[in-house]
């Protein structure tokens, strides 16, 4: 009996520990994707583009050219605004990508909790402003979009095992 008890529970954990590398794959996959889409965000500055991806002149009437003759320091502006934007994108892509992969991966719940925190804040900042003015085409969210989505299924995935570990860890006796 003892040996049926011993299989079985070496069959949950080698469940938990493969879902947890998994769902932590799929999260640090995700901040790679967000370094990535940060990377078009920067390119795009120093291009004819200009404007980011996925808006056009359906949302913006007027292009880098007629921007930069309107006024240089509003076109140096924008162009500044998205260096800058993009840098903070890779810097929550990267963050989340080495919390998921070096703690969320060796069960860290904290890692975890970060790992979510992180591109949740940045995203309930910045995507609400892009529905009243209609900046919310697929082009430009699908990629955010799809990151996110495969980071949500990872997360999911991850936080099981987390926490099941966290409850088996918490009901060993101490000094043992």
């Amino acid at each position: 009996m003892t040996t049926l008890t011993h299989r079985h529970t070496r069959t949950e954990t080698d469940r938990a520990t493969g879902t947890l590398r998994a769902g932590s794959a799929l999260m640090a996959l995700a901040g790679l994707a967000f370094i990535g889409y940060a990377v078009i965000f920067f390119i795009r500055d120093f291009t004819d583009s200009f404007l980011e991806l996925g808006i056009g002149r359906a949302q913006v009437d007027v292009g880098k050219t007629q921007i930069r003759a309107f006024s240089p320091e509003l076109y140096d502006y924008i162009s500044h605004l998205h260096i800058a934007v993009s840098g903070f994108i890779a810097a929550t892509g990267l963050a989340v990508a080495a919390l998921a992969w070096f703690g969320v991966r060796h069960g860290h719940l904290w890692a975890w909790v970060t790992a979510v925190a992180a591109p949740v804040l940045g995203l309930a900042v910045a995507l609400p402003a892009h529905y009243p003015f209609h900046f919310d085409t697929i082009g430009h969210l699908g990629l955010i979009y799809l990151a996110t989505a495969v980071f949500i299924v990872g997360a999911l995935l991850s936080l099981k095992p987390l926490l099941t570990a966290r409850k088996t860890d918490s009901t060993r006796p101490t000094g043992t």
